[in-house]
C-alpha cells in the first residue's frame, strides 16, 4: 500500500478527533469574534507543525489566515497555494440542534462538509509529508479567508496576490457528490438590484395620475429573464422582489434582485450591458441598476485539464477513479482561475448536504483525500 495512505489511514481517528474540534467551534460568517477564535486556533494548530503564520486583520469580518510550509531539505522554488475559507452559513448555537456525530460511517455537523473537512485533509497532508520525509520543492501556503460565504469582498485581494505568486491552486472546497468528482469549471456569479420609482396615486379615486413601480418591475423582470440560456450555461433568478404600501395605494417604489450566472467570461460581460442597458417601458417611472458581478467564471482551461489528468493519474494508486463536473456555485478559486493560474477545485471531504441540515461527509473517503492532497504537493 502506498505509505502516504497507509500513514493517513492509521490516523483516520486523529483526523475525525480534529475535525470534531473544528465544526465544534462555530464560525459563522456574521460573527467576527467566533471566525477570529476558530482562525486561532487553526493557526496554532499550524505552528505546532512549524508553519510560519501571519494574520491579516479585517475590521468588516473575521481575520484572514495565512500559514507557510517548507517541507524541503534546502531552498523552494515556487509556490503552491492551498486555497480555503474558516466560514461557515451556519449561526452560533446550530451546534445544539446540530451536534457533531458519527453515525454509519459518515461525520454529521454544520460546516463539517463546507468545508472544515477541507482543512483537516491540508493539515494531515502537510503532516504526513514531513514525517514521512517527503522532500516538497516548492513552499505550500495553506491560505483560509474569513468571508467567503458572504462574496469574499475584503479577501479577494489578498487571494489573488497569492495566487499571482502559486504556480498552482488547489481549492479545499469539498468534491462534487458522492463519488467525489473534482471542479474544472465553476459558473460566474453576478447580484443585480433593480429598482424602481413610479408616481403614488389613490388607487380607486384617481390611479390614472400614478405610475406603478410594481407594474413596471413586472415588465422589466420578464424582459431581464429573456437573457436567460440554459444552452450557452446562462442562468438567471429573480429571488427577493419588494414595493408598494397598501393594496389601494400605485405603488411608488419596487425593486428585485437578480441572480446571474454564466460559464463564460464573455458572456458575463455581455449580460452585464444587456442588464445595465434597461430602459423603462412607462416614461413616468425610472429605472435605476445597482450590483453587478461577484466571482468570474472558473473556465476549464488546458492548464486546468492538465492539473486534473495530474490528479487523476495520482489518484489511481489510492484506489480513487477520479471524475471531473462542472458546477453552478462559485468559489475562491473562480478568482484564481481567472487570472491565469492552474486551479483545481473540489479537493476537500467527499459527502453532501452542503448549507443542508444533513451535511455530512464519508469518513472512509478523509484519509484517501488528504493522501491525494499530498500526492498532489509532492508531484511538483
Amino acid at each position: 500500500m502506498d505509505s502516504i495512505l497507509r500513514t493517513l489511514q492509521a490516523q483516520q481517528g486523529e483526523m475525525v478527533k480534529m475535525l470534531r474540534r473544528l465544526v465544534e467551534a462555530e464560525s459563522p460568517s456574521t460573527d467576527k469574534a467566533a471566525v477570529d477564535r476558530f482562525g486561532a486556533m487553526v493557526g496554532g494548530i499550524a505552528r505546532r507543525m512549524q508553519a510560519r503564520v501571519r494574520v491579516f486583520p479585517s475590521r468588516q469580518t473575521g481575520n484572514h489566515l495565512r500559514a507557510e510550509f517548507r517541507l524541503g531539505p534546502g531552498r523552494t522554488d515556487g509556490q503552491i497555494l492551498l486555497l480555503g475559507h474558516l466560514d461557515t452559513v451556519w449561526e452560533r448555537g446550530t451546534i445544539a440542534r446540530m451536534p457533531f456525530r458519527v453515525r454509519r460511517g459518515r461525520a454529521c455537523g454544520p460546516g463539517v462538509f463546507d468545508m472544515k473537512s477541507g482543512i483537516v485533509a491540508a493539515l494531515f497532508a502537510l503532516r504526513a509529508l514531513r514525517t514521512l520525509r517527503i522532500p516538497v520543492k516548492k513552499k505550500v501556503v495553506l491560505l483560509l479567508i474569513s468571508d467567503e460565504e458572504t462574496g469574499s469582498l475584503t479577501s479577494r485581494p489578498l487571494t489573488e496576490r497569492e495566487a499571482r505568486r502559486s504556480d498552482c491552486v488547489l481549492v479545499l472546497e469539498p468534491a462534487h457528490g458522492l463519488k467525489g468528482a473534482l471542479k474544472t469549471s465553476r459558473k460566474g456569479v453576478g447580484e443585480f438590484e433593480i429598482r424602481i420609482k413610479g408616481r403614488a396615486a389613490h388607487a380607486g379615486l384617481d390611479p390614472e395620475k400614478g405610475a406603478s413601480a410594481i407594474e413596471e418591475l413586472a415588465r422589466q423582470i420578464l424582459r431581464v429573464k429573456q437573457f436567460a440560456d440554459r444552452r450557452r450555461g446562462i442562468t438567471i433568478n429573480v429571488g427577493v422582489i419588494s414595493g408598494g404600501t397598501r393594496s389601494n395605494v400605485v405603488a411608488a417604489e419596487a425593486a428585485a434582485v437578480v441572480d446571474v450566472r454564466v460559464a463564460r467570461v464573455r458572456d458575463q460581460r455581455e449580460i452585464e450591458r444587456k442588464i445595465r442597458s434597461l430602459q423603462p417601458a412607462d416614461r413616468r417611472t425610472s429605472l435605476k441598476i445597482s450590483g453587478g458581478k461577484n466571482r468570474p467564471p472558473l473556465e476549464r482551461t488546458r492548464q486546468v485539464a492538465q492539473l486534473f489528468e495530474r490528479a487523476r493519474a495520482l489518484a489511481r494508486p489510492l484506489g480513487i477513479t477520479l471524475t471531473e463536473a462542472d458546477v453552478g456555485g462559485g468559489s475562491d478559486g473562480n478568482f484564481t482561475a481567472a487570472l491565469g493560474v492552474p486551479t483545481l477545485d473540489g479537493l476537500g471531504g467527499v459527502g453532501e448536504g452542503a448549507h443542508a441540515p444533513h451535511e455530512n461527509i464519508l469518513l472512509r473517503e478523509l484519509p484517501r483525500r488528504a493522501a491525494l492532497l499530498a500526492h498532489l504537493i509532492a508531484s511538483f
